[in-house]
């Protein structure tokens, strides 16, 4: 059986990060294209502000192409010789998917939430790159959409609506999805 890497898409704030945890605790390796945006920000000798990692996205994506933050998990996966199942939280594009599929087999499965829900969780959630308004919370959503989130969220293999549910709720939902393709993939 070839290595199980779920995909996780959504808008900022849908709980994407929260799958991912549940399933770090269901013994998934986790990466994050967040903190692979993050590092290579840090590596510039940049401040990890929502508008600096919002660039240094669209800049790796303007030298290296749709899939560039794919290659730079790659890269991390390369250097780390795991071969536990694995999920990427963040994905933005199909061509992300693509470059993944070179490891294993893809899974996407794309968490949905309202704007005034996701507003929310990432206030609380108090990142640094948390947005101080709505409106800059509103341009964080059209960067987003500038990357071809929509479309990867348009093709996930499985959707979980988070509104109006519990965490609990979340992590059962996603835990059903994630073994259903483990079994698949026996």
């Amino acid at each position: 059986m070839s290595r199980l890497i779920v995909c996780l898409t959504g808008m900022p704030g849908a709980g994407k990060s929260t799958v991912a945890s549940y399933l770090k605790e269901k013994a998934f390796s986790v990466i994050t294209m967040g903190d692979a945006v993050r590092e290579e920000a840090r590596g510039r000798g940049l401040e990890p502000t929502d508008a600096n990692l919002g660039s240094m996205m669209i800049k790796l994506r303007q030298e290296l192409g749709q899939s560039a933050v794919a290659h730079l998990i790659l890269k991390k996966l390369e250097r780390d010789s795991n071969t536990n199942n694995l999920v990427i939280d963040g994905i933005r594009s199909i061509p992300e998917i693509e470059v993944l599929k070179t490891v294993g087999t893809v899974k996407l499965l794309a968490i949905h939430a309202s704007q005034d829900t996701r507003f929310k969780y990432l206030v609380n959630r108090g990142r640094s790159d948390a947005p101080a308004s709505s409106g800059e919370f509103a341009g964080r959503d059209k960067r987003e959409l500038s990357v071809g989130i929509s479309e990867a969220i348009a093709l996930a293999d499985e959707t979980i609506s988070n509104n109006e549910i519990t965490i609990d709720q979340l992590k059962e939902r996603a835990w059903a999805i994630v073994n259903g393709w483990l079994e698949e993939a026996k």
